[in-house]
């Protein structure tokens, strides 16, 4: 093993390379042509479906459904991506569970969604893997629109806009593309490099510029987006991690878990990512529950996940909790972080037990830990932005700011709940009033 500088206790190659794979496998593997046809034949095409009206890109699922149970998947892709351009991607990580397989009628009455979201990766995959883009540009307008951020948000705009016939130039701080889909999601849900390929093939529509290593506020103002170009999309999602705010907090081993599944994300190789053997996550989301997962994958020996409320008030969904309680993680609730003891580097984190309103009850417990990572919110970062709300850019109607000129959307903005798939309705609808605006047309 290859002992870490950051912390006693956390190395590398706690397991060898064939295991890694093996726990970094799919999640859920693919649905081949016969699985698939089985389980589109479950579907009873709803009138009014209730999946429909839980999607928050409204794709029109008995339809494509339907079509993958008569044999046309490309058709059915189209029918997905025309309203949800990453529809493969959030084929993968949506919470189907508790959208559109929730309120399945099969759920209701036997417990058994349709697979909506295993069969829209089936059409998607189909489609993609053969490097169709089935969307082509409009007549170009001569319209310029700026795009921050290359993460769900801002893809699926500068593709809405692209159709539309604008130009459209997305700037990012990262070296790649995808945003949250390259670096915040856990390994084990995108494989084999799933997200840039999404976005190869996104781009082929054409009239989008990508500019890496760019972050507003630091390499280009939003004055200077909103006098160079003829509308701004800002979609960056949120730069910055809540502190633990305790004694203790900075001291080595003590680390933010989107850096850690990041850093895990980036590897080209697992062996040599170090993981600590005791890991506690602070946190109650998406986020916590990844890394705490991925933690467990990477050879810990004990990973615990502490959430200051009970487990029904956990961001993450039961199906991600019991995921993770299936890996071998311990769940602690009703606990919060009142210090961090260790002599230079974390040996143990105090919690003190609260109750439903938070309140501290006078009772604390010890757990041992060589790695602490916090995943207790992120925060919204940069200079000269529109007028915000809740720490988040405020915006109106399809992500209007207090600036003309400028939209919104995605975790940066305050219109909806920090998942991929609502991010991609915020930019694609975002899109669509920027086109009216610029073009009094609307679609």
């Amino acid at each position: 093993m290859t002992q870490s500088p950051f912390s006693p206790g956390v190395t590398a190659g706690r397991l060898d390379d064939a295991a890694l794979r093996e726990n970094f496998s799919d999640l859920h593997p693919a649905l081949d042509a016969h699985e698939a046809l089985v389980a589109a034949d479950r579907c009873y095409f709803c009138h009014d479906a209730p999946c429909v009206t839980a999607c928050p890109t409204d794709i029109d699922i008995p339809l494509f459904i339907r079509q993958i149970a008569t044999g046309t998947p490309d058709a059915a892709a189209k029918t997905i991506l025309s309203q949800n351009i990453m529809g493969g991607m959030c084929a993968r990580v949506c919470p189907t569970e508790t959208l559109c397989e929730e309120v399945c009628v099969r759920e209701v009455a036997e417990g058994k969604p349709v697979l909506i979201g295993q069969l829209q990766r089936y059409a998607t995959d189909h489609l993609q893997g053969q490097g169709i883009h089935p969307f082509s540009r409009a007549a170009v307008t001569g319209k310029t629109v700026a795009v921050v951020g290359a993460g769900p948000a801002g893809l699926s705009c500068a593709h809405r806009l692209a159709v539309l016939g604008h130009d459209v130039t997305v700037f990012d701080a990262q070296p790649k593309p995808g945003g949250l889909n390259e670096y915040g999601i856990a390994a084990y849900k995108t494989p084999e490099g799933f997200a840039q390929a999404e976005v190869d093939w996104l781009m082929q529509v054409g009239g989008i510029t990508l500019t890496h290593d760019t972050a507003l506020g630091t390499d280009v103002t939003l004055e200077q987006l909103s006098a160079q170009y003829d509308a701004v999309f800002l979609g960056m999602g949120l730069g910055g991690v809540n502190a633990l705010g305790v004694e203790g907090g900075d001291k080595a081993g003590v680390l933010d878990a989107v850096d850690f599944i990041a850093d895990l994300r980036q590897a080209g190789d697992l062996t040599a990512l170090p993981v600590g053997r005791d890991v506690v996550v602070i946190g109650g989301g998406m986020t916590a529950v990844d890394a705490a997962v991925q933690s467990k994958l990477l050879g810990a020996l004990n990973v615990t996940l502490a959430y200051r409320r009970g487990r029904d008030r956990m961001n993450a969904s039961v199906f991600e909790q019991d995921l993770a309680s299936s890996k071998g993680v311990r769940i602690m609730t009703h606990v919060v972080p009142k210090a961090v003891h260790g002599n230079g580097s974390v040996r143990e984190i105090e919690f003190e037990y609260v109750n439903d309103e938070m309140s501290g009850t006078g009772q604390t417990v010890r757990v041992a830990a060589d790695q602490v990572l916090r995943a207790i919110g992120q925060t919204l970062e940069g200079d000269g932005l529109p007028a915000l709300e809740r720490g988040k850019i405020a915006v109106t109607g399809a992500g209007r700011t207090s600036v003309d000129g400028v939209w919104a959307g995605g975790d940066c903005a305050t219109g909806g709940d920090d998942l991929t798939v609502t991010a991609v309705a915020e930019g694609r609808d975002a899109a669509m009033d920027i086109h009216e605006a610029l073009t009094g047309a609307a679609q």
